[in-house]
């Protein structure tokens, strides 16, 4: 019976039995029990430290994880992460559980899109399967000749032709490894069965005496043109002919080494090959590896698969890519000594083809290429040529050495010209494209290029299930909104969202059915307008028969899911309840949590009463910035004011205030040699003291880092300890309560708390310290007490705890408040570092800042603040902000979320779209502003925000 289901619609499976979970106490869960249905998608949100972690991964996924590692063998298992068992009672209808989340991004300069995405071992394989290689000096198509291409050249020749076929008189090394003489090679024809060879149109036959010394008495040359017979035929067009010529090319290819020869009687002479040649060049067999940059079957020799060397900075030679040659693009040639090298290049350039009144950036590669690597003839030499003499004098001389490092940086290797792979891989073609071409494209025109592929109806069905595939995780990495990346992006350069949609999109490409996938706030880096594809997506994955469990706070994606999940009340200690379980529309009729208010709009984040004016008189300007997708454009940021970069995924926000305008202050303020973006200048970096770049990277790697120590509040911590009596009378200083250095510190486990335990077969184990039951600290330091709470005591207090704790201790008790103000009051003085979201890390480091007084005219960058925080964790971030505009700072903040756009003072909108379709400015102006603008997808979802809660009336 055939299940008719709408689309988009959850799919029944009453057969299958919810996934029960009672008794979870891991973290701060509060023994709370849960069933969530199979095959649905359900949503988990709540303020940030509700559980909402704790139990789709520590929890869900840690059961199904470990469940299916401990049913493979013990040798598999080494090789496999182990996971601890989660606190919980009761277990049933776990299925396979996959994590796709918020982990950090490799720095592998080896790791791409491509190969993330698993979309480049499908190319290398499609490559290999049905690649044509084409020569490298004449472009012409390189085959292997088969008996059948003998046979189908000798049906060519007119009825009644005469020819021999054979192959020529061979040269072999005997055991010893010298030429074989005259004599040996005949006797080993003769021994063979070969009695005949034909020199030009005379036969000679090797059992004569007298033919053998004229073979003997040949020039090598002559000796080389002669073709040892193997048959001769007089061309019929049947099959019994067509069956001999098969047998001789056999016999030619098999005892010549791969040739064969037909030699027409007074006419032509056809040659043949078994192997990949023309011209005398012998190619090598496409393979998957020879297309691997990580294989050195495949990698160039020059840059080892890296695509870049040390060497020439083309960016420090030519740093204004928008002059031209003629206004002096390449600056190491402006000055007096080294002029006439550009004389010369103005001199060689119209007969080169090279314009001089054409902005450096709008030049091909063909004439970029020219400038380089000169112009032979012309008395043009070229940079890279100029900077080798340098190199020559620069052993010896010290001015030439300063000179050589003005330009010095990493450069496109100049062998594979960025494309990692060896000239053979780059030979090979599949519709006149070969595999760097293709990796060079972006998503949509890759999609683009394999739905009209031009390959013949036999390589198509050679390649139909590769095509197929690669085709589909295209089109999963277009379904979530991706399709401005090239294959070939470092993986280093992608955003957190941008990453995780690719794991997405990955985990789409081998679907499995029966799994639980859970994910952790898909929706990071993506635009309101993107939201809708990513439901449909998530959707299609809980469609295929799998459970779909997402942790998320966006608005949109909860109101999409089946069945939502709400945890609370609040966070930490106070949290770790079940508040709400059911399906939205209950939610939203009947819910009584924090989440459900927001969705009820009971409760909401007010627009700001009074916007302050920016005043354009004070600002830092950015001037022809054209790096990446960037359309040479100009913007302004006003100082004293909060700006908001919105534009789609992809329109160029992170290239222009990460690349171009971070790096760039940077390296005016503090030096930093970071390669900053192309663009023309940066005005009005003197108006600050400091940048500071406030992302989501961790804080620290060590279980040694926590909170507290990064706050420096540690510090104050010990020394209120040391001053207790206890402490005064054993002379114990401050440093003693640490745990870093040796002291009062548990010495067993060199106050970590934890021991590693080495396992033969299995992974390393993580064992609690025996000696100080992973308190970190010796038995006599935790007798030492403040206020009846010993040091470890203290350490496992949440902030809010701690603030009512030390609410005597102004300096401690004020650093606690401003972590309670981001929002972050429930977790752990002691936390590990690592242990952190990204989101978490980032509210840590602006609690830094607030924390400090003197914190003044800083520039504060903010790439994607409100990642992992709930409506109510907004409203607190946003009265940070607030504090930190008090304090005359500035704030720019690149963000999608309407809720945080709003509260600009004034607002820079990119696109219109992503990649080439975006990187310029679609509006500037107040939020009100870019609602109004029709051209605007950011300002569009500003509309019905602005119909909730009405607009700023004042602006001040």
């Amino acid at each position: 019976m055939t299940n008719h289901r709408l689309k988009g619609s959850a799919p029944a499976e009453p057969s299958l039995p919810d996934i029960v979970l009672k008794g979870i106490t891991t973290h701060n869960l509060q023994n709370i029990s849960v069933r969530i249905p199979r095959n649905r998608f359900v949503v988990l949100t709540g303020v940030s430290g509700s559980g909402k972690s704790s139990l789709a991964f520590d929890t869900l996924y840690a059961e199904g994880h470990r469940r299916y590692v401990e049913s493979l063998s013990a040798y598999v298992r080494q090789f496999l992460e182990r996971m601890p068992r989660p606190e919980i009672e009761v277990v049933e209808g776990i299925a396979p559980a996959i994590a796709i989340e918020q982990r950090s991004i490799p720095r592998n300069p080896r790791s791409t899109v491509g190969t993330v995405s698993e979309i480049y071992d499908y190319l290398r394989l499609l490559y290999a399967r049905i690649g044509k290689i084409y020569s490298r000096d004449t472009n012409e198509l390189v085959l292997k000749h088969t008996p059948d291409d003998v046979v189908m050249q000798a049906g060519f020749f007119l009825e009644g032709t005469k020819f021999y076929a054979g192959f020529l008189f061979p040269s072999h090394e005997d055991g010893s490894h010298h030429l074989c003489t005259v004599d040996e090679e005949i006797s080993n024809l003769l021994k063979k069965g070969f009695f005949r060879v034909v020199s030009g149109d005379t036969v000679l036959d090797l059992n004569s005496p007298d033919d053998c010394r004229k073979v003997a008495m040949m020039s090598e040359a002559a000796r080389r043109a002669l073709l040892v017979l193997v048959d001769r035929f007089v061309t019929r067009h049947d099959k019994k002919f067509q069956s001999r010529v098969a047998e001789a090319a056999e016999s030619c290819f098999s005892e010549s080494g791969g040739h064969a020869v037909l030699q027409v009687v007074g006419g032509k002479t056809y040659r043949f090959s078994d192997r990949l040649e023309l011209n005398g060049i012998e190619y090598q067999e496409p393979s998957p590896q020879l297309f691997a940059f990580n294989s050195p079957i495949g990698a160039c020799t020059t840059c080892q698969g890296f695509g870049r060397i040390a060497g020439i900075d083309e960016h420090a030679v030519v740093p204004d890519r928008s002059l031209t040659l003629a206004e002096g693009a390449i600056v190491c040639w402006n000055s007096e000594k080294y002029r006439w090298n550009l004389e010369e290049l103005l001199l060689a350039a119209p007969k080169a083809g090279i314009p001089v009144d054409v902005p450096y950036e709008k030049l091909s590669h063909a004439e970029k290429e020219r400038i380089w690597k000169g112009v032979p003839g012309t008395g043009y030499r070229g940079i890279w040529p100029f900077f080798a003499e340098i190199e020559k004098d620069a052993g010896y001389k010290m001015h030439f050495r300063v000179f050589l490092s003005r330009y010095r940086g990493y450069a496109i290797c100049p062998d594979c010209e960025g494309s990692r792979l060896n000239p053979d891989a780059r030979l090979v073609r599949v519709s006149g494209r070969n595999i760097t071409d293709v990796a060079r494209m972006n998503i949509a025109d890759a999609h683009a290029f394999f739905k009209n592929l031009e390959i013949s109806p036999f390589d198509r069905k050679v390649a139909e299930s590769v095509i197929e595939e690669i085709e589909k995780r295209l089109g999963y990495l277009l379904d979530v909104g991706l399709d401005y990346l090239t294959l070939d992006r470092l993986t280093h350069t992608l955003s957190g969202g941008e990453f995780q949609r690719i794991n997405l999109s990955t985990s789409l490409g081998s679907p499995l059915v029966g799994a639980i996938y859970i994910l952790d706030e898909p929706s990071i880096g993506l635009h309101q307008s993107d939201s809708a594809r990513l439901i449909t997506l998530l959707q299609k994955l809980r469609d295929l028969g799998n459970t779909v469990v997402v942790v998320e706070h966006d608005r949109e994606i909860i109101e999409a899911a089946d069945e939502v999940i709400d945890l609370g009340p609040q966070a930490g200690r106070l949290g770790g309840e079940v508040v709400f379980h059911g399906s939205v529309e209950e939610m939203k009729r009947s819910g009584t949590s924090m989440t459900a208010e927001y969705l009820q709009d009971r409760r909401s984040i007010p627009l700001p009463e009074v916007r302050r004016t920016p005043d354009f008189t004070a600002c830092i300007e950015i001037n022809g910035a054209m790096q990446n997708n960037l359309k040479n454009i100009d913007v302004r940021f006003p100082l004293g004011v909060m700006t908001c970069v919105t534009g789609v995924s992809g329109s160029g926000k992170s290239t222009l205030v990460n690349d171009i305008l971070n790096r760039g202050l940077m390296r005016e303020k503090e030096g930093v040699k970071d390669e900053v973006g192309t663009h023309r200048a940066i005005t009005g970096g003197w108006q600050i003291d400091r940048v500071e770049h406030v992302d989501q990277s961790p804080i620290g790697k060590s279980s040694r880092s926590n909170p507290v120590t990064y706050l420096k509040i540690f510090d104050d911590i010990r020394s209120v300890f040391a001053q207790t009596p206890d402490a005064r009378a054993r002379g114990w200083k401050a440093g003693y309560f640490s745990f870093n250095i040796p002291g009062g510190r548990c010495e067993a486990c060199s106050g970590e708390g934890s021991v590693k335990i080495e396992m033969q077969f299995l992974a390393d184990i993580e064992a609690v310290c025996e000696e100080c039951g992973g308190l970190r600290y010796k038995a006599d330091t935790l007798e030492v007490k403040y206020r009846g709470r010993s040091i470890a005591e203290v350490l496992d207090m949440t902030v809010e705890e701690a603030l009512v704790f030390f609410a005597r201790e102004k300096s401690i008790s004020r650093k606690l408040g401003v972590l309670d103000e981001v929002g972050l009051g429930y977790i752990r003085l002691g936390q590990s570092s690592s242990t952190l979201s990204g989101g978490e890390a980032q509210r840590l480091k602006l609690a830094s800042f607030i924390a400090r007084a003197d914190v003044e005219h800083t520039l504060f960058l903010f790439d994607e603040p409100t990642t992992g925080l709930h409506f109510e964790d907004i409203r607190k971030l946003l009265g940070c902000f607030s504090k930190l505009l008090e304090q005359h700072n500035t704030l720019i903040v690149i963000e999608h979320n309407p809720d945080i756009i709003s509260q600009a003072d004034w607002v820079i909108d990119l696109g219109p779209g992503a990649g080439d379709r975006g990187g310029q400015v679609i509006g500037e102006g107040t939020p009100e502003d870019l609602a109004g603008m029709e051209q605007s997808l950011t300002g569009r979802h500003l509309q019905p925000l602005f119909r909730r809660l009405g607009k700023t009336k004042k602006v001040t």
